[in-house]
């Protein structure tokens, strides 16, 4: 299995639902650069590891096209010799990640991945919570998920 490296966005959102649970129980471990766990600003779980970005010159050349927290963690996944997986949300962040052929997933694709290993029941339930703390999805992709997860 690849290792996760998360941005600070699918943490914070599902801290606000208290959900954040599922990324523990989904992946037992997940890794975070020091600047996403800046970001996040809260007790770290003990499934999170926290590391550092090598190349600072080349963090700061990613910081130019995104946010420091995706810049970090796109920049931890080139120096990274082992298979992962970004947790990216940011549409630029993740046209960046493709341009690099890293590969990534998003908050929604962890709610399908969760929902099919049997960890939460309901997909629908957990995107109703989160819209409710202001994660915006179109009506289009919600439907798509929603029809994914046979919901």
């Amino acid at each position: 299995m690849p290792s996760i490296i998360s941005n600070t966005s699918c943490l914070i959102l599902l801290d606000n639902i208290d959900a954040l649970d599922i990324l523990g129980t989904l992946y037992q471990n997940i890794f975070l650069t020091e600047e996403v766990a800046a970001e996040f600003g809260k007790p770290l779980e003990s499934w999170m590891t926290v590391v550092a970005v090598k190349d600072k010159n080349y963090l700061r050349i990613l910081n130019a096209s995104v946010d420091l927290g995706e810049a970090s963690t796109i920049a931890f996944a080139l120096q990274m010799l082992e298979d992962n997986v970004m947790i990216l949300d940011d549409l630029k962040a993740r046209k960046l990640a493709k341009q690099l052929q890293l590969k990534f997933t998003g908050l929604l694709g962890v709610l399908l991945k969760a929902k099919q290993q049997h960890i939460i029941v309901s997909v629908g339930d957990i995107l109703l919570r989160l819209k409710q703390a202001n994660f915006r999805v179109s009506e289009d992709l919600e439907k798509e998920v929603l029809r994914l997860a046979g919901e």
